[in-house]
């Protein structure tokens, strides 16, 4: 049997919905069940699991990991129950170097996924966003179209980032006041919501459940420890407002 045109040599392919113009590089790894759209170029050594589909030209560099199920090893408080192991990345997109995307996950088109970048189960990205290198957005994050989050940035668990929204390098958030000492842990973790248009500064901490509101500025550094009013600037630690 001949080859599949665009399949480098030790490249493992047991899907057949492989679309047309397609390269794989050597010893990637297409699972049954995975979707590849035409255009679509997967580097060497990167895994597109079972229940992937990629859009029309989608870039996935080497050693990315698409539809990466969440360990259940001891210390993990959440457990997932296995009920979607979908991943969705639409079209133009490009996912990094080494980048991993777990299952259930939804990114819109043109969106970039820098190099290391880690998204967990449940998350969703919207279209034409940047989330850049090392960033880490961990389970049930929302980010809507055209927000920019950049490198080193953790952003935790149930956060909800509107659209057009800015985010330094080194950012950090939180979502457990509790420290995992709530009698119901799932039902007390709640992550920021930074509203449309608002911008963080580098190294800014922002903790559980606080509200950036639409067009606000929080200056680099600051630690946000209550909700910051629409349109506001607050600096310093705790974050107060900026004197002009």
């Amino acid at each position: 049997m001949s080859p599949r045109p665009g399949v480098a040599s030790g490249a493992v392919v047991e899907s057949d919905r492989i679309g047309e113009r397609v390269s794989i590089g050597e010893f990637a790894i297409v699972r049954e069940g995975a979707e590849v759209g035409d255009g679509v170029v997967v580097h060497p050594h990167a895994i597109i699991g079972d229940g992937v589909a990629l859009g029309e030209g989608v870039e996935v560099c080497a050693g990315a990991v698409l539809g990466k199920e969440p360990s259940h090893v001891g210390p993990v408080t959440r457990r997932w129950d296995g009920d979607r192991r979908t991943v969705r990345i639409g079209s133009g997109c490009s996912v990094g170097v080494n980048a991993v995307v777990y299952v259930d996950v939804v990114i819109g088109e043109d969106t970039l996924i820098g190099d290391g970048a880690g998204i967990r189960e449940r998350s969703r990205v919207g279209a034409g966003c940047l989330v850049g290198r090392y960033v880490t957005l961990a389970y049930e994050v929302t980010i809507g179209d055209g927000t920019r989050i950049m490198g080193e940035t953790h952003i935790t668990g149930r956060t909800t980032i509107g659209r057009e929204v800015f985010i330094g390098q080194g950012v950090d958030t939180a979502n457990d006041q509790t420290f995992g000492r709530a009698d119901d842990l799932d039902a007390a973790v709640r992550g920021p919501t930074i509203d449309d248009g608002a911008m963080v500064g580098a190294g800014a901490t922002l903790l559980p459940a606080v509200v950036v509101g639409r067009g606000a500025l929080v200056a680099a550094g600051a630690v946000v420890t209550r909700d910051v009013e629409p349109g506001a600037r607050v600096m310093g630690v705790p974050a107060r407002p900026a004197s002009d």
